[in-house]
């Protein structure tokens, strides 16, 4: 699989934007080593382009008459290699280079037919959706494999989502021209397709998990026996004859949720591992209120009896650590015992030296992160990006920042979703 072609840009004026990425990708189609005949472009603009989306689509369509299927959505940045685009006019595009038998755009407006046998899915959702959670499993049902990667849009605007389809699909996604707003779109993709993805994790739980024995809607009242509110307090180590301090403490806490399951009761699988970090089965939601009658903790988010909970808190250095660790999981994974030299010198080439290549594997990768974490969690602008690229290599990469992350059936948050296409 060749590498895939990418761009990225900010101007105030979308169409300088625009020029500057498709200067980009074309320069690229025209070396060694990359696609020159892309089927699939991934589009992804931050909100400050949202009212813009269907005259930015249009435009580039023109200029990319090649490539007749497109996905993407809006997000509050947009990342790519090594950057990050945050509050401000951006755009990224990829353009993939796949067997057109071997995926299939989709949307509300022209739906995922019988005809195709889905793998796995980018799936990219309305956060004002009804019933999200339970579409999101239902589609992660519809794959082979179970196993979705994604998010929901993020605008200060309006939302919008990009869906084109090549594959008779036009006429269906024509009255919107390909750009929407509502439910779930994305691109399914066959099992031709390789795709190897982790889910890194932003929280530090504060202590080991706990099992929830009571519970009433989104509402906590016993964990292991004991007054939620009790155990809370214990953990962030306030009182309530302190409200201030209790309140702030409170704020800056979250709650890591694992729903058990057969797997999970059969491996004896535990929400918070020996390492002190949540495993990937763990979504964190916040705390949105306290009982101090029932003394129990709202969450956002329903519970059932015999769930794990462990509350938790956000930490720049777990963060960093977490992400680092599934770069090196993908690389690990992708990277055989016995290198060719090719593959061995390209991956062995300084920082300086290390451009994109083939041989590693990877043709092209997606992040889509929370739009909490980016930079300024990391320590500064790009850092994320940045961290990535230091750890898995040059590759090409896009993405955005979303208002929720989408792995496997669940819906997270204060994550970030890693997926690149590899080498079959």
């Amino acid at each position: 699989m060749k590498l895939f072609p990418y761009g990225h840009a900010t101007h105030p004026q979308w169409q300088m934007a625009a020029g500057l990425v498709l200067a980009q990708v074309r320069a690229q189609m025209a070396l060694h080593g990359y696609a020159s005949s892309p089927t699939l472009a991934l589009l992804y603009i931050t909100d400050h382009y949202a009212a813009q989306a269907p005259d930015i689509l249009a435009h580039l369509s023109a200029e990319l008459p090649e490539i007749a299927d497109w996905s993407g959505t809006v997000g509050v940045g947009v990342a790519s290699n090594n950057a990050e685009y945050f509050d401000e006019p951006a755009l990224a595009l990829m353009l993939c280079e796949l067997p057109p038998d071997q995926y299939r755009v989709f949307s509300g407006i022209a739906p995922l037919g019988l005809g195709f046998e889905a793998h796995t899915a980018l799936i990219h959702a309305d956060p004002s959706t009804p019933d999200l959670p339970e579409l999101i499993e239902e589609m992660a049902l519809r794959t082979d494999s179970g196993y979705l990667f994604g998010g929901l849009s993020a605008s200060r605007r309006q939302s919008v989502q990009f869906a084109v389809g090549g594959n008779g699909n036009l006429s269906g996604h024509g009255g919107a021209s390909g750009v929407f707003s509502g439910g779930l779109s994305g691109v399914a993709f066959g099992e031709g397709i390789s795709l190897v993805s982790r889910v890194t994790q932003g929280c530090v739980p504060l202590s080991r998990a706990h099992v929830v024995t009571g519970a009433d809607g989104n509402l906590v009242t016993e964990l292991d026996g004991e007054p939620a509110l009790d155990v809370l307090l214990r953990e962030l180590n306030v009182s309530l004859d302190q409200p201030e301090t209790a309140l702030q403490a409170v704020r800056a806490t979250l709650a890591g949720l694992m729903t058990p399951s057969e797997e999970s009761i059969s491996s004896d699988r535990q929400a918070v591992g020996r390492t002190g970090n949540f495993g990937t089965e763990v979504v964190v939601r916040h705390i949105i209120g306290l009982d101090p009658k029932r003394r129990g903790v709202a969450l956002a988010s329903q519970v059932a009896l015999g769930m794990q909970l462990a509350f938790c808190q956000r930490n720049r250095q777990a963060a960093k650590a977490d992400l680092m660790r599934i770069c090196a999981e993908i690389r690990e994974e992708l990277e055989p015992e016995e290198l060719p030299v090719e593959a061995a010198l390209a991956m062995a080439a300084s920082e300086s030296e290390a451009a994109p290549h083939p041989a590693r594997g990877i043709a092209g990768a997606i992040y889509v992160s929370c739009s909490g974490r980016g930079g300024p969690h990391f320590g500064g602008p790009s850092a994320e990006l940045q961290i990535i690229r230091r750890a898995l290599g040059d590759v090409p990469l896009v993405g955005f920042f979303a208002s929720g992350e989408i792995a496997r059936k669940h819906l997270y948050g204060y994550t970030g979703v890693l997926t690149v296409f590899t080498s079959a």
